[in-house]
């Protein structure tokens, strides 16, 4: 039978609905691929719906599969700001809505730039997309602050063999190999419905390039990661909750709390507590003070806590976000402060200009970056990342860098509630074990607390909202990785090379080229049906 104009007619609309869908479902497939969902395998064909329409209108379709990832991925936002910052509940999904378009403009600009340089340059999508995605993933690192939660390498988290490699790019290689993977894919899946040749170069590229990977892996997994000098330690999982946290009634409660999970260990050489455990200024002195070092000297045992401090200079004084290391004697020997803050929770930007705002955060606080410096334990030097820190694969490293051979993470994710947000969070420090091959011990007000290997495999962990003491003996690791030697000289790298694509794209391609290349990118033509 031939195709009837009504059948040609449905086959169009079918076409216009797919360009609508694809990136859709692709956001989705991506989003459950997190932790929660938990369904890792999906990160590795998520993309394929939209890499398979992108070049009809890239920015649409990356910005409409980016609303929906991010907003899937991050809506706990909302529980933070409207039950703990207390916002209304219509500010909230404002404030929320626009942050999730402006973490999707990353992946709308991604699809845009590789569809301009595939036109004007020729250039293959399966070359050129990985390399901007790594790019564009990589400035969301640090432009505005950064906010790199959510990069699509951590959906991998609880694949052990396949993220071994963190230790020689970072995050970046993986995203590399996943954009590799959908890229072969979507061009197989293109190359069939079409029926043309399919590529199988490229497959055999993507295939061998994923088995060394996960061959990689599993040959990093059989090494052994207790090298170096043991310690004991003891994480103390208060589980205060934030309604009740800076309440001055409650103030003994907290301090008896984490004084009675701290006598029950059994003899610690490092006690840690959370993020902010005395919700008072230690360096105050006095009877509470006097009571956090009285646990040191009772269990003989160095404490490493979260407090907030103060410095004062001519312009009045200024507020830091602290963790204070005590000897065994209840000693000070050392203090390290946050240097990476949360916009909108700790300080606000231009907060002089954003008067609304501003009234709205002024409840949790107004900090100034302090210095990052290790602490020393045992003649050795432990790093500490204080609460989203651990987000942000340059902190960690530069403290291995400076000779830490231990990361301890404090952290309170009370604000998270019971949602995937503790999940995601402890994801990501995993990554930091991997990626510069040392222990990480996170101690978190609510959980997840957790001990966590060189391979980055939880040697213990807590449950949420729920008191606790984890116990544990850890080693104190030397020499880093090639990742933290290097840093981030890859997506350096690969930045340069995406500004030269683009300034060469300013001129568009030849007619003929632009033809070829159109005629290669269409969608398939149904073929027609013969008697």
């Amino acid at each position: 039978m031939t195709e009837t104009p009504s059948t040609v007619s449905v086959a169009r609309q079918t076409d216009r609905w797919m360009l609508w869908l694809a990136p859709l479902l692709s956001g989705a497939l991506m989003a459950l691929a997190f932790p929660y969902a938990g369904q890792s395998w999906l990160a590795w064909l998520a993309l394929v719906p939209l890499i398979s329409v992108m070049h009809h209108r890239p920015w649409r379709a990356g910005l409409s599969a980016g609303v929906v990832f991010f907003a899937g991925v991050l809506y706990w936002l909302n529980i933070v700001m409207t039950t703990y910052g207390h916002m209304p509940w219509l500010l909230s999904v404002i404030a929320y809505l626009l942050l999730v378009l402006y973490l999707a403009g990353f992946w709308a600009m991604a699809c845009w730039a590789t569809v301009r340089i595939h036109q004007r340059l020729g250039l293959p999508i399966i070359v050129v997309l990985p390399v901007v995605w790594l790019v564009v993933e990589y400035v969301r690192s640090w432009l505005l602050t950064g906010f790199p939660w959510a990069a699509i390498a951590y959906s991998q988290a609880a694949e052990a063999a396949l993220i071994q490699s963190a230790d020689l790019f970072g995050i970046y290689g993986l995203i590399l190999l996943m954009l590799l993977v959908n890229c072969a894919i979507a061009q197989a899946w293109r190359c069939w419905r079409q029926q043309c040749r399919l590529p199988w170069g490229w497959l055999l590229v993507a295939v061998s390039l994923w088995l060394a990977n996960a061959g990689y892996g599993h040959w990093r997994l059989s090494q052994p990661v207790d090298t170096g000098e043991a310690l004991k330690v003891a994480l103390v999982q208060g589980n205060i909750d934030q309604n009740i946290k800076w309440d001055a009634a409650f103030l003994q409660h907290t301090l008896d709390q984490y004084r009675r999970l701290s006598a029950e260990a059994d003899a610690p050489e490092l006690i840690v507590w959370p993020e902010s455990a005395t919700p008072f200024f230690y360096q105050d002195g006095g009877q509470r003070a006097y009571q956090v070092r009285a646990v040191p000297r009772r269990q003989q045992a160095r404490l490493l806590f979260g407090s907030p401090s103060y410095m004062h200079d001519g312009k009045g004084y200024r507020y830091l976000n602290s963790a204070y290391l005590l000897s065994a004697q209840g000693k000070e020997m050392g203090r390290s402060d946050k240097v990476h803050l949360v916009p909108f929770g700790e300080y606000v930007p231009m907060g002089g200009l954003f008067g609304v705002v501003e009234k709205l955060a002024a409840g949790v606080g107004d900090f100034i970056p302090g210095q990052l410096m290790p602490v020393p334990v045992n003649g050795h030097q432990v790093g500490v990342l204080i609460c989203y820190e651990a987000i942000f694969p340059d902190l960690a490293r530069t403290l291995v860098a400076r000779g830490a051979g231990l990361l301890v993470n404090l952290t309170n994710d009370a604000w998270f509630g019971r949602s995937a947000a503790p999940w995601q969070h402890l994801a990501m420090s995993r990554f930091r074990a991997i990626e510069n091959r040392v222990w990480v011990a996170r101690c978190a007000n609510t959980g997840v607390s957790a001990l966590i290997d060189p391979h980055g495999d939880i040697v213990a962990k807590s449950e949420l909202f729920a008191p606790a003491l984890i116990e544990g003996t850890i080693h104190f690791q030397q020499g880093g990785s090639l990742y933290t030697r290097t840093g981030d000289s890859v997506p350096l790298l690969l930045s340069l090379i995406v500004v030269i694509w683009l300034w060469q794209s300013r001129n568009p391609a030849s007619v003929n080229t632009r033809r070829r290349i159109a005629q290669v990118i269409e969608l398939p033509k149904r073929p027609k049906n013969r008697r």
